[in-house]
């Protein structure tokens, strides 16, 4: 990082911009040798018991939605009701998944094994569970800031300054399509 840092100040104080490999510090690459590097820096394949087991979970999580969809009530094309669009979007998660169950185990690449880092997917899955349990009680505009900030600055790796301002901009953009414009009944403070 400090290498390329320098460069950039580099390239500044002599006024000459540089390709973007050199701003970056890279050699030029052929798609070839950069997907090389890629394959040689992922984790390695999980396997087709995980694959069969991945697959089964977002199948039951996908007709989980359906069910829960069907109890708020589907209504019609010209009239939807709330379980409409939860139940499409459920519907579409379990045919993917039945298809990565069957048609995609044998297309030969497997998904990554679990690393430290997958822990980063269900830290932002329980986060996104905290908004959706906080936002009936205190509205969206503090449980959405506080989601935002935490997965701009320790899922996205953003700087403090960074997180603040976009979470502050996600926010009140949200606020003023959904609240201001199309006057949803979503709960919120102000």
């Amino acid at each position: 990082m400090s290498i390329t840092m320098n460069r950039n100040r580099d390239y500044e104080a002599e006024g000459d911009s540089g390709d973007i490999a050199d701003v970056l510090g890279t050699p030029d690459l052929t798609p070839e040798e950069l997907a090389a590097e890629w394959a040689a820096d992922s984790a390695p394949p999980s396997g087709p018991i995980a694959n069969l087991a991945s697959s089964l979970v977002a199948a039951g999580v996908g007709v989980a939605g359906m069910v829960i969809a069907l109890g708020l009530g589907l209504g019609t094309a010209s009239e939807p009701r709330a379980g409409t669009w939860p139940f499409i979007i459920s519907l579409i998660i379990t045919v993917l998944a039945l298809a990565q169950l069957f048609i995609g185990r044998r297309g030969g690449v497997d998904g990554e094994k679990f690393s430290p880092l997958s822990r980063m997917a269900a830290f932002g899955f329980l986060t996104l569970l905290a908004l959706v349990w906080l936002m009936p009680v205190i509205g969206f505009e503090i449980p959405s800031l506080l989601l935002c900030f935490v997965w701009m600055k320790f899922l996205g790796g953003e700087t403090w300054r960074a997180a603040t301002l976009y979470s502050v901009l996600v926010v009140v953009s949200f606020y003023a399509i959904f609240i201001l414009g199309l006057g949803t009944s979503i709960p919120h403070l102000f």
